[in-house]
């Protein structure tokens, strides 16, 4: 009789299995499209179009608010991106604060077939066109991340919610519009943090040197000095990556140092208190800067297109 019972109970939980949506199921599209619609409806988002390539409907929701000209973006094009993302009621969210995720979560260097999730990759493939293009783009929850849904830190996306993205892909074709993002990015740093932008010096590569306090030694920091440097580097987000507060300073070769960091030291001498803000393109570009940890981990220290904030005191100089 106890096999009877549980022979009955899997087979009620099989039929029961069997039931449930699936990504592909016609009903997960007509909710999909429902929960879109209406979510375009409330938020007034008439402009939004849907994504009709190759004659038919994916289901995603487009609106492009610019148009680049760069290269053509194919699935092997690697592309900068910037992007936020929220789920459509607005419990979910992760946003790109210009100051950006010490983990580079809503930020990267990527392949344009490789994004994720899969309803973002067909939209960036086949209505962005371009580098340099921004976008706001509605995800069905199909083409996200389905019935599983997704953990982010302490955000949790449940199952079969639909996505609202705003996506920008950088032209990193052209050094201007890099400059203009690494720009914009510490402008919105220093304004959320009452920072004055303006007691800093903006060089012509767009460094920006705020000398706190001059240097009394009779030797200059030169393009090929050793200094010893008491400093502490930051992320715009205000992660330290990184710093030494020792008596004596840590030393730094300034052959081997990033650009941003060079350019800002050379000419100060022993005494000297200084504040960098570092565009990404003189710091580490589009690599990330990683380390191990005692696990044996690899851990990014220093995301790809980070801008960074250093403040230094010189304690001695070395030519």
């Amino acid at each position: 009789m106890k096999q009877t019972y549980l022979a009955l109970f899997l087979l009620f939980t099989m039929a029961i299995a069997s039931c449930r949506k699936s990504g592909n199921d016609i009903d997960i599209k007509t909710y999909d499209t429902n929960q879109i619609r209406d979510y375009v409806a409330a938020n007034g988002l008439s402009a939004m179009k849907r994504d009709t390539v190759g004659g038919d409907t994916s289901g995603v929701y487009y609106q492009i608010t610019r148009q680049g000209n760069g290269t053509v973006l194919n699935y092997d094009t690697r592309i900068v991106y910037v992007y936020s993302v929220k789920s459509l009621d607005g419990k979910f969210l992760v946003t790109d604060t210009i100051a950006t995720s010490a983990l580079g979560i809503v930020r990267g260097y990527d392949f344009v077939g490789l994004m994720m999730p899969k309803g973002l990759m067909m939209a960036i493939h086949n209505v962005m066109k371009n580098k340099g293009t921004a976008a706001r783009v509605l995800v069905p929850s199909r083409l996200a991340y389905g019935r599983s849904g997704l953990t982010i830190g302490v955000n949790r996306l449940p199952g079969n919610e639909s996505l609202d993205y705003t996506i920008n892909v950088l032209n990193d074709d052209d050094q201007a519009s890099m400059a203009a993002y690494d720009d914009l990015s510490i402008r919105k740093y220093c304004t959320a943090n009452n920072i004055n932008i303006n007691s800093y010096t903006k060089t012509a590569s767009g460094l920006y040197v705020k000398i706190n306090q001059a240097g009394t030694g009779t030797t200059a920091i030169t393009a090929t000095s050793t200094a010893n440097l008491q400093y502490i580097g930051l992320l715009l987000n205000g992660t330290s990556f990184g710093g030494d507060d020792s008596a004596t300073g840590a030393a730094f070769d300034m052959q081997s140092v990033v650009a941003g960091f060079r350019e800002g030291l050379i000419g100060t001498s022993a005494g000297a208190k200084v504040d960098l803000l570092i565009p990404s393109r003189l710091a580490y570009g589009l690599q990330n800067r990683t380390t191990t940890n005692a696990a044996g981990q690899t851990v990014v220290v220093i995301p790809n297109l980070s801008c960074l904030r250093y403040g230094i005191n010189v304690m001695s100089v070395t030519n």
